[in-house]
């Protein structure tokens, strides 16, 4: 089993927060006038969209290695709907675009990625999440 564990913390002076990753981080933020946010960094339904979007870009970048492919003018537009209350994430789009390299069908790779990507794997199969008060 693989384990990837983050970090966040206030932002000294602001009520954002700075995710840690490693030696990467994000700023993560309401909207400006949004329960103290100021429009720093993401929210939580950009962050989901983005993690959608970034990882199957780099699924397809696993892929076409893999199959020994190059890709270029990769585009990925990601849309989710949000509804409820508490909102939820109802569903999510993600519109796909780009170009093999040597005009091989695109659609292999394509398929490829989405039997392979993490992060909508995760969420359409549905993922168990603990939330603990830490000590």
């Amino acid at each position: 089993m693989v384990t990837i564990a983050v970090e966040l913390h206030n932002v000294e002076g602001t009520q954002a927060a700075m995710g840690w990753a490693g030696s990467h981080t994000i700023v993560v933020d309401r909207p400006e006038g949004k329960a103290g946010g100021m429009g720093l960094g993401f929210n939580g339904g950009q962050l989901l969209a983005l993690a959608l979007g970034g990882c199957f870009c780099n699924d397809l970048r696993y892929v076409s290695s893999e199959m020994n492919v190059q890709l270029d003018n990769i585009s990925v537009n990601v849309v989710i709907e949000l509804d409820g209350d508490p909102l939820i994430t109802k569903a999510a789009t993600m519109q796909v675009s780009f170009a093999t390299r040597d005009g091989s069908d695109p659609h292999p790779i394509m398929q490829r990625a989405k039997e392979t990507c993490m992060v909508s794997n995760s969420i359409s199969r549905g993922v168990a999440v603990a939330i603990e008060l830490a000590e």
